[in-house]
């Protein structure tokens, strides 16, 4: 990335609006140009993506060296909570294609010409328990039945929120790539199995302490078994994802019921 890489054009601003009428295609150029030129593979490390044709199924953007695919989502102001996206329907069929992109989710600031917050969220953190479906679209409608969805980011567990850009100041490379590693466990984790995991790290991290006791995961339980209604065996559950966690270095495992985040 260059010195002046996490702020926009102001000559690229001015003619992305000379070319679109519309507010939402400008920022969609402006964002889509500014990755193209500027963002790194944080999956592989490769120097550029490269942009993938207009309408494309899946993603916006593809890593030539390790095959990875990514879709950006851009949003003037905070990332917030959740994010809207296309068709809940295709959204839904993707998650367990091989090819299911991983996401590039930027904030930026208008007046400032300036992207502010970027993360990336690898794709194996997508389960259907973050995507949420809107309401179809009415009747009266031009795509009557039409039904969209949000991606529920603050669903998604910490760890799989890598951060790019934070308040402007630019993560480094290497700490980027480290931190995509560290997740790959999860990829390797069946689609089936990997709600439960996710669920287990997400309350492990609102603990919010690196020392934590078995007890304190328990006292979430209630939130757990709410999130897998049909499982009736919470705690076994709970101490089989612990295990994982543990094993694949996540987690350590000090004795008598008390674990430390890695």
């Amino acid at each position: 990335m260059g010195q002046d890489d996490n702020r926009w054009s102001q000559l690229g601003f001015a003619e992305e609006q000379a070319v679109f009428k519309g507010a939402t295609q400008n920022v969609r150029a402006l964002s889509e140009h500014w990755v193209a030129a500027n963002m790194f593979c944080p999956a592989c490390g490769a120097e550029r993506l490269r942009t993938l044709p207009n309408n494309s199924p899946v993603g916006d953007f593809v890593c030539d060296t390790c095959a990875e695919e990514f879709e950006l989502k851009a949003k003037k102001g905070a990332l917030g909570k959740s994010i809207p996206d296309g068709s809940f329907r295709a959204m839904t069929a993707r998650l367990a294609a091989r090819n299911n992109p991983s996401l590039f989710a930027m904030s930026y600031d208008r007046d400032r010409t300036a992207v502010t917050d970027l993360i990336v969220v690898p794709r194996h953190f997508f389960t259907q328990d973050v995507i949420q479906a809107r309401k179809p679209l009415s009747s009266t409608a031009r795509r009557a039945g039409w039904q969209g969805c949000n991606i529920l980011i603050g669903q998604v567990p910490l760890s799989g929120r890598i951060p790019l850009i934070t308040q402007g100041i630019h993560v480094s490379k290497s700490d980027v790539l480290n931190r995509w590693r560290s997740t790959l466990f999860v990829k390797e984790t069946s689609l089936k199995a990997r709600g439960w995991l996710l669920a287990v790290m997400k309350v492990v991290e609102a603990i919010g302490k690196p020392e934590f006791t078995l007890a304190e995961v328990y006292a979430r339980e209630a939130a757990l078994a709410a999130l897998y209604p049909g499982n009736s065996n919470v705690r076994p559950k709970i101490r089989q994802q612990l295990q994982v966690l543990r094993d694949q270095g996540w987690l350590a495992f000090n004795g008598r019921g008390t674990y430390r985040r890695v």
